[in-house]
């Protein structure tokens, strides 16, 4: 009995059968389709299901807004860089980014975490207290969770829920021909001070006495180790009296984003690369790393920015505004998705940023 639950649990594993397919051939969004494409939506309180950022769910007066998110250590942080209060505080904000992108307002949230013995009870609770930071700093509700063990090392999962009117809610899927595409804050930021912390643990894991060479890097180093969800963007165009038409946060990087609200529109896109806004700060680290700006907004990823479009007479309400950067524009579908770059040249943009399974 044991060897055919042996054989039944190891038969579906890629190094057991070489005619299986990895997962690394879909990657996480393929993948994300090829599971969920049958799913059916079976109640009317289901207002949307898998698909956006943010699943929506009618309660009546408002509707309720539900995203959770995952952080891995080895994969979304890297314990040896990572300050415990700014981690929590982190897991934190990334989800309630997924709310905002709703354009709807986070009010609770669930944590859950699992550990390995390696971490001790203080750790935890440093962990905690910054996850307990940042609902003070975003108004939310602490409701429950869980805690288990993980052998492989920490695992925490926010479960975020928020609350909008039905009217008031924003999906990928709304832009329009001739929409302006909008930014929030500036992009790449994050990236460039992930570079910066891992240039610094391969010099201390080739010398421990080295001291790491953190100088001019702490705007890029707080936009990675401690990002801001955007919720002040959303009550901004509340008090403006503006609706976006299409809106989703930047986790993956702009390329990515905006591929998403382009093909859920089915619309094309021009973005222009003279437009996109670049903190001279992550400029300077990116050519200091010899990488080209441009392509750090695009693929770095993690900046939690809002990337949203508004239709064309709206920008007067919003073109004064510091926070907001319009960087191009919604075209048909036939037109593709496409950047002009700064020698005005027209080229296709692709998603080359973070891929779970690639």
């Amino acid at each position: 009995m044991l060897i055919l639950i042996k054989r039944n649990a190891n038969k579906y594993l890629c190094q057991m059968d070489k005619n299986l397919n990895s997962v690394s051939e879909l990657g996480e969004f393929g993948l994300i389709n090829k599971l969920t494409k049958d799913i059916k939506v079976k109640h009317q309180t289901t207002h949307l299901g898998i698909g956006d950022d943010a699943a929506v769910i009618n309660n009546g007066k408002l509707e309720t807004v539900i995203s959770t998110d995952m952080l891995i250590e080895g994969i979304h942080f890297d314990m040896v860089f990572t300050p415990l209060k700014h981690l929590g505080y982190k897991t934190v904000t990334v989800n309630i980014s997924d709310i905002c992108a709703m354009n709807a307002i986070p009010k609770q949230i669930l944590v859950s975490i699992g550990m390995s013995s390696k971490y001790s009870i203080e750790a935890i609770e440093e962990i905690y207290n910054g996850i307990k930071h940042a609902a003070k700093v975003y108004d939310l509700d602490i409701i429950g969770g869980d805690l288990t063990t993980n052998p492989s090392g920490l695992a925490i999962s926010i479960t975020a829920i928020g609350e909008a009117k039905k009217e008031d809610l924003v999906y990928r899927s709304g832009a329009k021909e001739n929409d302006l595409i909008v930014v929030s804050g500036d992009l790449g930021g994050a990236y460039m001070g992930l570079n910066v912390l891992q240039r610094e643990k391969e010099v201390w894991n080739s010398n421990p006495k080295i001291q790491p060479d953190l100088d001019g890097h702490d705007y890029t180093l707080e936009r990675q180790l401690k990002p801001e969800a955007r919720l002040d963007i959303i009550t901004l165009l509340k008090e403006q009296g503006v609706k976006p038409t299409s809106m989703i946060d930047i986790s993956d990087g702009l390329a990515s984003e905006i591929i998403h609200i382009c093909k859920q529109s089915k619309k094309g896109c021009q973005l222009f690369e003279n437009k996109i806004p670049i903190d001279t700060s992550t400029h300077k680290t990116a050519i200091d790393f010899n990488i080209n700006p441009t392509t750090c907004a695009l693929n770095g990823g993690e900046d939690y920015e809002l990337l949203f479009t508004v239709d064309i007479n709206e920008y007067e309400k919003i073109k004064a505004n510091k926070n907001l950067t319009v960087i191009g524009h919604i075209t048909n579908e036939e037109s593709g998705i496409n950047l002009i770059t700064n020698g005005e040249q027209s080229t296709p943009i692709k998603a080359q940023g973070w891929d779970h399974f690639k």
